[in-house]
C-alpha cells in the first residue's frame, strides 16, 4: 500500500505543477511528451518472424545461403544457354559495339519452373507472367510459412507489401513475341503480367492482404528501400505485419552490353 500511495502522490504532485505553468508552458510540455512518444515508436524494435530466398549458386533457402557464405563459395558461373546465346554477343575486345565483355556472372537456378495452379493461376496468364512476379509468389509463401503465418487469419488484415524491383527483361521479350504473333493469347496478359507495380500487388490480390502496397525502383538498393519503407509503416501504424523484399533476373543481354 505504501508504494500504490507513494505513487498516487507523486501523480497528484506532477499534477499541481502542470496546474501552476502557463498555458504556453503547459502546451511546450505537452508537445515534449508528444515528441517523446512519438521517437520511442520510431525507434520500436521490429520483429524479423520468417524468411525465404533466391540466390545464385545454387542457393534456394536461408540455410543454404548461410551454407554458402560459410564455406566461402563463389557463386560465379557462366551465363546459362536459356538465358541467352552467349556466342552471338561475347567479344573481349572493350572496344568491340554491342558486345559484352565477359561471359560469366551470378544467375538463379530454375527460373522457368512454376506452379501456377498453387496460386489460381491458369497456365496462359503464368506464361505471360515476368518469372519475377513469380518468384516473388513462391518465396513470399515461403517465408509466411516459415514464420508460422495462417494465411486464411490474414486475409483481409493490414499486411503490407513492400518490394524493390527495376527489371523489365521479360516484358521486352514479351513484346517481341508479341510482334512476331499479334495473335497470340499471351497479349490478353502482357500487362497486368509486367507491371512493375504489380510485382507488389500480386502478392497482395493473391493472399489477400489490405495494407499498403508498394514497387520501389531505386534501381540496385531498391530492396533496401523496400525494406526501409516496409519498417516505416509498421513503426508508423500503417499495417500491423509487412511482406518486404525484392528480385531481379537478367534474361537478356543489354544490361552487359
Amino acid at each position: 500500500m505504501l508504494n500504490k500511495f507513494t505513487k498516487k502522490e507523486q501523480i497528484l504532485s506532477e499534477k499541481q505543477q502542470i496546474k501552476q505553468l502557463s498555458p504556453l508552458q503547459r502546451a511546450a510540455l505537452a508537445l515534449k511528451k508528444l515528441e517523446t512518444k512519438l521517437n520511442n515508436t520510431l525507434h520500436e524494435p521490429i520483429a524479423i518472424i520468417g524468411m525465404s530466398c533466391r540466390f545464385p549458386g545454387g542457393a534456394s533457402s536461408p540455410e543454404k545461403f548461410w551454407q554458402l557464405l560459410q564455406g566461402g563459395s563463389s557463386a560465379r558461373s557462366q551465363i546459362p544457354r536459356e538465358r541467352w546465346n552467349i556466342e552471338a554477343y561475347y567479344d573481349p575486345d572493350p572496344d568491340a559495339p554491342g558486345k559484352m565483355l565477359t561471359c560469366h556472372g551470378h544467375f538463379v537456378d530454375n527460373v522457368d519452373q512454376f506452379d501456377p495452379e498453387f496460386f489460381g493461376i491458369s497456365p496462359r496468364e503464368a506464361t505471360a507472367m515476368d518469372p519475377q512476379h513469380r518468384l516473388l509468389l513462391e518465396v513470399s509463401w515461403e517465408a509466411l510459412e516459415q514464420g508460422g503465418q495462417v494465411l486464411e487469419r490474414l486475409e483481409e488484415a493490414a499486411v503490407g507489401v513492400f518490394i524493390g524491383n527495376d527489371g523489365r527483361d521479360y516484358e521486352q521479350l514479351l513484346q517481341q513475341h508479341l510482334q512476331q504473333e499479334p495473335e497470340s493469347p499471351l497479349v490478353t496478359y502482357a500487362g497486368t503480367g509486367n507491371a512493375l507495380s504489380n510485382a507488389a500487388g500480386r502478392l497482395a490480390y493473391t493472399f489477400g492482404f489490405t495494407g499498403p502496397t508498394v514497387t520501389i525502383d531505386t534501381a540496385c538498393s531498391s530492396s533496401l528501400v523496400a525494406i526501409h519503407q516496409a519498417c516505416n509503416s509498421l513503426r508508423l501504424g500503417e499495417c500491423q505485419m509487412a511482406l518486404a523484399g525484392g528480385v531481379k533476373l537478367h534474361l537478356t543481354p543489354n544490361s552487359y552490353i
